[in-house]
């Protein structure tokens, strides 16, 4: 199951158990400013493929609530030194 982070690691932006947030297959986590700007949709630390998080129904929030540990890129985010292969 997913995690559900709370945050951008890039720069810790508050992100909802919503639509509004990006992950990679690590479940790495990034708003869609970040995801979309500085790291052009590839992962910082995997260089994997960043895609929208799915949305947990909000009937099942309650018995599986999202993460509270915060993950934080000390300094913020500079794009991946590789790009994932089509």
């Amino acid at each position: 199951m997913l995690a559900l982070r709370p945050n951008c690691e890039c720069c810790d932006r508050d992100l909802p158990p919503a639509p509004v947030a990006f992950i990679c297959s690590f479940e790495c986590t990034f708003c869609p400013d970040c995801a979309g700007g500085v790291l052009a949709g590839v992962c910082p630390n995997c260089g994997g493929e960043l895609v929208r998080r799915p949305v947990r129904p909000d009937g099942k929030l309650a018995a599986n609530p999202p993460s509270t540990t915060r993950v934080v890129k000390p300094g913020g985010c500079t794009p991946a030194t590789s790009r994932p292969s089509p």
